[in-house]
This record gives C-alpha cells, structure tokens and sequence, in this order.
C-alpha cells in the first residue's frame, strides 16, 4: 500500500503519467474486458454468507451462460474480506465469518471459466436508523468525513445510505487506499464502481427540501480557495466544483489501477440518461471522454422495451470507445408473464445494440437459501415470500433455455 508520506510527491506524477498512458491506450480500453460479448449479473451482499453460498452462485452463472459475475464486497464502508482499514460487514456481526468471501469468490468463478468483478458502492458509509454497533466502523472514527448541511447539522440516519464527502481530498485518498487493497491482494478481473455519485436522492434529502450537502466549513473553505465563490454566489459553478470532485476521485482509482493491476479492468455503474447523472453530480461522459472507465453499466431499469431502447440511445456513439453494457432489471410491479416477455426483448436489443448487457439481479432468478441481509425479503410475510420464489421459478424456466443467456450466432 502507498504509505501518506510517498503519496504526495508521487500522486502529481502519477497523474501525469496516466494522461500519457491514457491518450496511447485509449482505443485499446475495452480488450480488459471480456471477448465474446459481456454476460453479466450482479450479486448483492445480501446473496451469500457461507462459501457453499458462494459455490452455488457461480455455478448456477456458468449453467446460464453467464461469463462475468460482478460480485458485490463492500456496502457502506464495512468488507466482505478481511481488510486492515474496514471492518467486516454487519450481516457478519462485524466479524469474521470465518473464510473470506472475495478469496472463494476469485477461486470458484476462475474453475468455471468467469469474470470475478469486486463491486464497491463507493460513497455510501452507512446505512440503518440506528448508528453501527462497532466502534471502528467510519461513522464514529471519522464523522468529520461525512455529510453536514449549511444549518451544520450532520445527514441523519434512515432506512437509506449517509455517505462520505468526496469533496474531501483526505476522503478520496482514503477510498483510493480502499480499494488498492481489493485489487493488489486478490486475482479480481476487475473494480466495479456503484453510487459513484452522490447519494442524494430521499430521504437523503427530502423531497421539497432547501438541505444542501456538503456546506461543513472544510469544504467551504477549500471551495473558496479555489474558485473564490460561496455555493449560494453561482450554484451552477457550486455544482460543477462538486461534479469534477467525483470526477476527480475516478481519476485517483484510475491512476491506482493502472500501477496496481493494468490488466484489470475498472467499470462504473452510470445513469442512462445524462442529466439523470449530472444531477447526482456524475459526469460519467467525461469518465468516458477522459479514458477513465474501461466499461459504462448502464442502470437502464425500465419497464417496457421502449422506454429500455429510448434510454440507450445517447450511448451508442460511445460504444467504440468504451464497453457500454445496458443493465435491466426484473420489475416486480409487472406481472410474471409481461415481465418476462419484456427481459427477453430488452436481452435481445442489448445485444443487437452493443453485444453485452448485465442482469440485475442474481436473487432476481435464484433461490439465495436464506434471504439474510437485513432490508431484504426476510421481513416479508411467508404468502409474499412462496410468490416471489415462483417469480424465480418462472423467470428461469421461461427464460434461460430460450435465451441461453448467451449472445447471438
């Protein structure tokens, strides 16, 4: 790891040297990911705590035709794999489990011939209405980091995510060391990026609220430093600061990426709609323009293939210059027959479009054994739990043998 004295004079270097490596490289981004068209699926952490959980999964992705699994280890500032800087998750009582998840993850999927890529939600540092029971979880080592509005009122708990302030140069350079860890101690094929925004939609910020994040006074002070404003003097020149600091922070993992592990691949969940993403202070065209992500997942979450296709559109210029992989979800307002139809034709028009997509999600198609996250379907009656595992049961029968899940002839 790249000890803080060593950081400063290397990070402008390094920085540099990644412009360079960047402008030669830039055609060349998508060979780090996978040949023959992206098959992916996301599994939350909510869908595995032993490792037989975990062999179930990648073998029930290489029955389906799946070839990349983006395999989720970190949710809001806790690990599912031993790290010297988080502790482990809360669905491990903050302890280990006794095996490392990431470790048989890498193993298992690597036998079967899979892509193993570490999901990260990156700025989420809690969620819950009641604070972590573990002192060394970051929410009590390090409240200065987190969200406080112009009235210097800390973001409250609630059932949604509190989150780390990226305008924060200490912040950044503590998610960057995050995640250097992932990628230098294990054989993953990639970093996957999620809430690479701010997460600020409610009840992070209610509905018709005037609450601005982040206005603490270390943040105030950095932004008058270096644009000579106040956020209320120009809130479009306050907004676009706090967008190129998300950018920013990219470009450090990026940078990470390219001395720890150049041949893996580092991919973002983006919006598939620009302003969607510029108003979560996203600039995920710029990512692509600045050769920062070798692949665009796009949150494409509609219900009905009009709506899918619509919202693909303004990405299809990019996709030679970057992996777009359209991401749709199984909408469990439709009904089983109609949702199915419509996953089937969203599959086939991301394929016809851009050779790859991802499925979101595995508990959407398979049986988890035992729900256990903690905002999951566990708290359901048993009626509504025996309903969605016939969901499961139809998705996979209707589904996987006429898709093979795999791309056209």
């Amino acid at each position: 790891m790249i000890q803080p004295h060593v950081r400063a004079w290397l990070r402008p270097l390094a920085l540099s040297f990644l412009a360079l490596v960047l402008a030669v490289t830039a055609g060349c981004q998508q060979g780090r990911m996978t040949t023959g068209g992206v098959r992916a699926i996301w599994v939350t952490r909510g869908d595995y705590r032993t490792p037989e959980d975990v062999t179930q999964i990648m073998e029930d992705c290489r029955q389906s035709g799946f070839n990349t699994v983006i395999f989720q280890v970190r949710g809001n500032a806790t690990a599912f794999y031993p790290s010297k800087l988080e502790p482990w998750a809360e669905q491990f009582d903050f302890q280990s489990p006794g095996f490392d998840p990431l470790e048989v993850a890498c193993q298992e999927a690597h036998q079967r011939g899979l892509e193993l890529h570490a999901w990260v939600n990156v700025l989420p540092a809690w969620r819950g209405t009641e604070p972590p029971a573990c002192p060394d979880q970051l929410y009590h080592k390090r409240p200065e980091w987190f969200w406080y509005d112009q009235n210097g009122v800390r973001q409250p708990l609630t059932w949604f995510y509190v989150s780390l302030n990226p305008c924060l140069p200490e912040v950044r350079e503590y998610l960057v060391d995050v995640f250097q860890e992932i990628v230098a101690n294990y054989p993953v094929d990639g970093l996957h990026m999620d809430y690479i925004r701010f997460p600020s939609e409610p009840p992070a910020i209610p509905q018709g609220s005037d609450i601005d994040y982040p206005r603490d006074a270390r943040t105030l002070a950095l932004y008058k430093k270096e644009t000579g404003l106040a956020p209320d003097d120009d809130r479009t020149a306050w907004n676009r600061w706090r967008t190129e600091k998300v950018t920013e922070l990219v470009a450090d993992i990026r940078s990470m990426m390219r001395w720890t592990k150049p041949s893996a691949a580092l991919t973002a969940s983006v919006g598939a709609e620009y302003e969607e993403s510029l108003r979560y202070f996203r600039d995920d065209r710029q990512w692509v323009k600045d050769g920062l992500i070798d692949a665009a997942f796009l949150m494409n979450y509609q219900p009905d293939v009009a709506g899918f296709d619509s919202r693909m559109t303004d990405w299809m210029p990019l996709k030679d210059t970057v992996t777009v992989v359209p991401g749709l979800w199984f909408a469990p307002r439709l009904e089983t027959a109609e949702g199915i139809e419509v996953v089937r034709q969203q599959i086939q028009s991301s394929e016809a479009k851009t050779g790859n997509y991802c499925v979101f999600s595995y508990a959407a198609l398979f049986e988890v054994r035992d729900n256990r996250d903690r905002f999951g379907e566990e708290d359901e009656p048993q009626r509504r739990q025996a309903e969605a595992r016939r969901r499961r049961a139809a998705r996979r029968e209707a589904l996987l043998p006429v898709t093979k899940l795999a791309p056209p002839a």
